[in-house]
């Protein structure tokens, strides 16, 4: 049998300590702390519709701005994923996933390609109000995404096919997002899709 695809990480810095263990090949046990109970929320999706067991705890300078945590829970869950995956052998490598939440429809398109790109189309007005409380600024999704597609080394396209309600399409991409990936690192073959010969 192979070895668990897993790992933990821990990042302190001076404006946040955030650590996640993630176990890809899981059944989407999650238990979320980050001091925003909207963004618990969203992670919820991503670990539940991943199909990964995932454990994250986040403390940061809320006080000052949500955006530290949001970032630096992105850039951990990104390294997470990375040392799980490992060297990547037998990984489907390309998934997409349309998803549906009532009128919001959105649309991911990932690689587990080793490099970092993403295109983020899914615009929300400067003056949308936050959600929760502590509020999350739907803004911040964006900046959770780059800092997880950097650390991952994942090539991601995001784009809003159509909707309106804030929670609905910000939920929708998250959800898009789990369902991709856990898409493209299902096992499927013996060796690394690549013609380079590595990820």
């Amino acid at each position: 049998m192979s070895d668990p695809r897993q790992a933990t990480v821990t990042r302190s810095t001076k404006e946040t300590e955030v650590t996640v263990t993630l176990v890809v090949d899981g059944t989407g046990q999650v238990a979320v702390s980050t001091g925003l109970p909207f963004f618990n929320h969203m992670l919820e999706q991503l670990g539940r519709h991943g199909g990964f067991d995932m454990a994250v705890e986040a403390k940061g300078d809320l006080e000052v701005d949500a955006h530290h945590s949001v970032e630096d829970v992105g850039i951990v869950i990104g390294q997470a994923l990375a040392e799980a995956l490992g060297p990547k052998v037998g990984v489907r490598r390309f998934a997409s996933a349309l998803i549906p939440l009532d009128e919001a429809l959105v649309e991911v398109v990932l690689d587990l390609s080793g490099r970092a790109f993403l295109a983020y189309e899914v615009p929300f007005a400067p003056d949308t109000p936050g959600l929760g409380s502590p509020p999350f600024d739907p803004q911040l999704a964006e900046e959770f995404w780059r800092a997880f597609v950097t650390a991952a080394g994942i090539t991601m396209h995001v784009g809003l096919r159509q909707g309106r309600n804030t929670h609905h399409v910000l939920e929708a991409s998250f959800k898009g997002v789990a369902r991709a990936l856990r898409d493209a690192a299902r096992m499927e073959g013996g060796g690394v899709p690549s013609t380079k010969g590595s990820l």
